[in-house]
């Protein structure tokens, strides 16, 4: 079934729920005025605290874009970017594309110009929908591009060079155009982080799309009275794939515009929401506020908060330990997965597997795994290799790129570049990425190992590592850390708490900066590279 009969249906049997709300709370008290009921050209503005839009509504919108864009002589497999900051017009927008057979290909909002340009080419994008936050950057590409590439503006105060969006679509018939799609239909392209380069283009049928959203509502047991609270970026797989467990679901989803530990502790009181996705940072905000007294948890309603799942990079298991001891009563979950693979869930650790907290955990519905090594070939369990995944979400190919899909499809499995070993009961525990992995004097360091070990300090908010060159050890492990707000550690306390680590993994260098991350929470380990990788390095005798 395409992802659009999911829309289609819900209309049909829950068209008065509300599918949507829109929460901006970093709006002054004065400016927080509540929008009930979304009208169609009412664009979004900085006056609205909450906006939401039912079922019904959500599906006509949908229409409207794809009747817009079928007006304006967009074919069904043409390519329609998306370069939105979350807000309740992205999801309409991208089913809208989807109704009239089109690509969806949503973009990343920390893209430069330039990459901007690079993806609408690599992507061949006919259409591109963008924001506000995004005018400059449009202008300095604007005249590089296609002559007929159409900007639909989603905003006010449309640019002379653009169209605005609200005024063509609500011209346009909210009757679905009823396009024939099927499953074997290309649906979306969706970018890689480019943290090599530029970033490749991820081609994904309509079969994965359909197929991540019945596996989400099984792995998390979504139901139709649950809630699920939004807050990653919607271009991302992850943030868009867990809400496809509401779309399958027919479920209420929040779309919060903020990520601090009061933004979300609010969104979850004041909505009741059930199903919450952090990334690692969002939760170590929250439990630094928890620790400190800025919040405390009596003054929210949290008794239908059932759920806490956390992915997008290794979880600390110290962590986890540290959430359970405020919220005792949560189920917990983490979720593997990449761009390639329609996002989290290939491997999925399961409610009912807290005892295994460390572990990403077994083949998610539907999918397959093995671990192998340089040739190819299995290893024996508890090795370390390369994880490699197959399944009805694995992507059609990197767009136009066959020498870069060559290298990590094969045979039908998915090479991911990340390394990880299984135990003696199925469960895989990712060990790092493979191009993170730190050869030291002969020895391979795996950082993530080193990070977890690291995050078990209490004084630690967070931990990176890095490896250095060095003349003659070829590498070195250098480990940044940020110390918790309120808290005091120097170098000297770091190396006696790592005597604790076997030599060979002890950190050589430390660093104490802030730990950068992107958008999707990911340690940005290119850009910490990028910064302290021409730092003169002095080797770190570390003393037994």
């Amino acid at each position: 079934m395409p992802i659009i009969d999911l829309l289609r249906r819900n209309s049909k049997l829950y068209g008065n729920e509300v599918a949507l709300v829109e929460i901006n709370p970093e709006l002054k008290e004065e400016q927080r005025v509540t929008w009930k009921e979304y009208e169609l050209i009412q664009p979004t503005s900085a006056t609205f605290y909450r906006r939401q839009i039912t079922w019904s509504v959500f599906d006509e919108k949908a229409n409207r874009v794809a009747n817009m864009l079928m007006d304006r002589g967009i074919k069904p497999g043409q390519k329609c970017a998306i370069l939105l900051m979350n807000c309740l017009e992205w999801l309409p927008i991208y089913f809208g594309i989807l109704k009239a057979g089109a690509i969806a290909v949503p973009m990343n909002f920390r893209f430069t110009a330039d990459e901007i340009k690079y993806c609408i080419y690599a992507s061949d994008s006919d259409v591109l929908f963008y924001g506000p936050e995004f005018i400059g950057r449009i202008e300095e590409i604007a005249d590089d591009l296609n002559k007929d590439t159409l900007l639909f503006f989603v905003g006010d105060s449309c640019p002379t060079y653009a169209e605005d969006y609200y005024r063509h679509a609500a011209n346009h018939s909210s009757v679905d155009p009823l396009i024939h799609i099927t499953d074997d239909d290309d649906g979306a392209i969706y970018f890689s982080s480019g943290t090599t380069g530029f970033p490749k283009a991820i081609l994904l049928k309509h079969q994965a799309l359909s197929q991540s959203a019945k596996m989400e509502a099984i792995h998390h047991e979504t139901n139709k009275n649950d809630t699920f609270l939004c807050i990653p970026p919607l271009y991302h797989t992850g943030a868009k794939m867990h809400w496809f467990g509401s779309l399958y679901t027919g479920s209420k989803a929040v779309i919060l515009k903020g990520n601090s530990p009061e933004a979300i502790m609010s969104a979850v009181s004041n909505e009741e929401c059930t199903i919450v996705w952090l990334l690692v940072p969002w939760a170590q905000d929250i439990l630094a506020a928890l620790d400190s007294g800025r919040i405390k948890l009596e003054n929210y309603r949290t008794k239908q908060w059932r759920l806490m799942h956390i992915g997008a990079q290794p979880v600390p298991p110290s962590l986890i330990r540290h959430w359970m001891r405020y919220f005792p009563n949560h189920k917990y979950d983490t979720n593997y997965g990449l761009s390639e693979s329609t996002g989290p869930g290939c491997v999925h650790l399961g409610l009912e597997n807290i005892h295994k907290v460390g572990a990403i955990g077994v083949p998610g519905y539907g999918w397959q795994t093995k671990i192998v090594d340089e040739q190819n070939v299995p290893v024996n369990q508890g090795d370390v290799g390369e994880l490699c995944v197959k399944g009805p979400g694995v992507m059609v190919e990197y767009y136009k790129n066959p020498l870069a899909t060559a290298e990590v499809l094969k045979e039908g499995w998915l090479h991911t570049g990340d390394m990880a070993m299984q135990d003696e009961d199925g469960f895989i525990f990712l060990v790092d990425r493979k191009k993170d992995v730190i050869i030291t004097g002969g020895e391979n360091l795996y950082p993530v190992q080193i990070e977890a070990f690291l995050m078990t300090n209490d004084k630690i908010h967070d931990a990176a590592v890095i490896g250095l060159p060095d003349e003659r050890l070829g590498e070195i492990a250098a480990a940044i850390i940020q110390v918790k707000e309120g808290f005091t550690l120097d170098e000297e306390e770091i190396v006696s708490f790592c005597k604790e680590l076997p030599r060979y993994k002890r950190p050589r260098k430390i660093i104490l900066a802030p730990v950068i991350r992107n958008a999707t929470g990911k340690i940005d380990k290119p850009k910490l590279r990028e910064i302290y990788g021409g730092t003169r390095l002095v080797e770190r005798q570390n003393r037994s």
